[in-house]
């Protein structure tokens, strides 16, 4: 085996993404395809940034609307399972912990004082979970599930601040 080959075996081992065309030679071709993420994985994988949002009727809402401004911003879902969010201005808007149910479905938020004491926790419905995208819906009143905003996010290279 040349160590061309020896290489893409060992990235393969550790789970890395590899393009067959990068780990190719004149006998074989090794293709090694990337591992099916958690939910959880998902939602760590990248940086969050607010970029839209909807009613139940699938109606684009300002970002600056009452019913979806305080869910607008930036936010950071590490892998240890800690959070943090900024508004658009780079202002601190929370942090804490989180978590995402196995099925992926939803998403629950425990924020933190800097004391390390609860303020409150928000559960959310996961409508869209992919690499591209981050939609949980909310409701104004949890009795009305009839009116509701999905909260759109989309990866960002914005760094934490």
């Amino acid at each position: 085996m040349n160590a061309l080959k020896k290489l893409c075996y060992l990235l393969a081992m550790f789970a890395l993404t590899i393009t067959a065309a990068s780990c190719s030679d004149n006998d074989e071709e090794i293709v090694v395809v990337e591992p099916e993420l958690t939910p959880s994985q998902v939602l760590a994988s990248t940086p969050w940034e607010t970029t839209n949002a909807k009613n139940q009727n699938g109606q684009p809402v300002p970002l600056t609307d009452s019913n979806v401004v305080n869910f607008v911003g930036f936010a950071y879902f590490k892998a240890d399972g800690t959070f943090t969010m900024y508004n658009l201005d780079n202002s601190p808007k929370m942090h804490g912990d989180w978590s995402i149910s196995a099925d992926g479905t939803t998403r629950t938020i425990v924020a933190k004082d800097n004391n390390g004491n609860v303020l409150f926790t928000r559960v959310v419905k996961i409508t869209v979970l992919t690499k591209q995208e981050f939609t949980y819906r909310v409701f104004p009143d949890a009795n009305n599930q009839s009116v509701y905003y999905d909260i759109i996010h989309t990866p960002t290279t914005h760094p934490e601040p």
